[in-house]
């Protein structure tokens, strides 16, 4: 269970684009809280707190605190508008997080072991076929990555789903199938040599046998007499003989 930070935010009011550019003149972001047994409640955080948190790479699926009126409300960031031109945060909403409450979302990977893959020891590439995957997680136990295990993994072996131990209460949303996360790949250079080394194979099988080619007629030249061995290689044609007159 990751340390969750603490955010403040007051009640907001008004509506509509003319409050929210007016909020936001005054350094805050407009939001809103919904989820729950709790109506939705608009807010306003401070901007530049907001945009401390919103910096990082998790900050949509990490929970804070949300202090509000008086009180602690345990929440997750689940949307985060921005300005299309500065970037800036215009408007964010977070999700009430209840005891008990199971939440879908997108849990990086990250991985481990690679000293001790021999594939990756021969030159071998890591391949990541899935940077995050769809996880259900309890709001109690919500991970801030999931760890894959590459020991062991030779050039052309995968890491699937199954083989990653997930935390305590996690469950993937995709239980349909074993699907892969990461593989080990050979490298460019290898991947080429065979490729020329198929081309070359093909291009020798689909070539005429070396005795067909030595039998076949030069362009432009008779063919030879039936019942009449074929000259040798090298050698001139036999002279015509005188016709009578």
């Amino acid at each position: 269970m990751r340390e969750m930070q603490e955010l403040g935010a007051e009640p907001r009011e008004g509506k509509g684009k003319g409050h929210a550019f007016r909020t936001r003149s005054r350094g805050l972001v407009p939001g809103v809280v919904y989820g729950g047994k709790d109506a939705p409640e608009p807010v306003t955080v401070d901007y530049h707190e907001l945009a401390r948190h919103a910096g990082k790479d998790t900050f949509l699926t990490t929970p804070v605190l949300l202090k509000l009126k008086g009180q602690k409300t345990r929440v997750i960031p689940r949307a985060l508008q921005t300005d299309p031109v500065s970037d800036r945060p215009i408007h964010v909403d977070f999700l009430r997080l209840p005891e008990g409450t199971r939440v879908k979302l997108a849990i990086p990977v990250h991985f481990r072991g690679q000293e001790n893959s021999p594939g990756l020891k021969r030159g071998g590439v890591l391949n990541i076929v899935r940077h995050e995957i769809e996880l259900l997680c309890p709001a109690e136990n919500i991970p801030e990555y999931i760890e894959g295990d590459l020991s062991g993994l030779d050039i052309r072996d995968s890491l699937h789903i199954n083989d990653i131990q997930l935390p305590e209460g996690v469950k993937i949303t995709i239980r349909e199938r074993d699907f892969t996360v990461a593989s080990i790949v050979a490298p460019t250079s290898v991947i080429e040599e065979q490729r020329a080394a198929a081309a070359a194979a093909a291009a020798a099988a689909a070539a005429p046998p070396a005795e067909e080619v030595a039998a076949a007629p030069a362009e432009g030249a008779a063919p030879a007499a039936p019942g009449t061995a074929p000259a040798a290689p090298g050698t001139a044609p036999p002279a015509k003989a005188p016709e009578k007159k």
